[in-house]
């Protein structure tokens, strides 16, 4: 079994990877697919949902439809989180490019369309940020405002 190894980067290098390379949501529309973990990550992705900050990199909070505690939403076009998803099978790819923000690990996966799909890393549940192309100007803006919420919701560990 393989376990993704992140490489600590600092905000400016995290900053310019991300601008040059691309994290974002699958379209532009207010809408998620919600996942379906078992009961336990389920508890920690409520309590993610419940410390979740009002704004991320400026913008306003607007939940994705349909409505749940496992996914959320800010600005338009949205960024969007989805908490206990699947474990991102690039995670066993030892070139996956990955870092460190404010203490809580990204995979880092830049989408087709120019979008960023980042997904935490070492934690007991997979949380997943999309940010759109449009977004991704700003760096790791989104992942620093999220970053408290996940520590403080999501424990270290490797997830079930």
């Amino acid at each position: 079994m393989n376990f993704f190894r992140h490489r600590p980067l600092g905000l400016p290098a995290l900053a310019l990877l991300i601008t040059v390379a691309g994290c974002s949501s699958a379209d532009d529309s207010a809408s998620a697919a919600v996942p379906s973990p078992g009961a336990g990550v389920t508890k920690l992705c409520r309590e993610l949902d419940r410390v979740l900050p009002s704004k991320v990199d400026d913008q306003d909070r607007r939940d994705p439809e349909p409505a749940s505690t496992l996914t959320a939403g800010w600005g338009d076009p949205a960024i969007i989180l989805r908490c206990g998803v699947e474990r991102p099978s690039k995670m066993d790819d030892p070139e996956a490019d990955g870092g460190e923000v404010n203490g809580v690990g990204w995979l880092l996966d830049k989408q087709d369309d120019g979008s960023f799909r980042c997904t935490t890393t070492l934690r007991k549940a997979y949380v997943e940020v999309t940010i759109p192309k449009d977004r991704t100007g700003d760096g790791v803006a989104p992942l620093v405002d999220l970053a408290s919420a996940v520590k403080k919701a999501i424990p270290e560990g490797i997830a079930d």
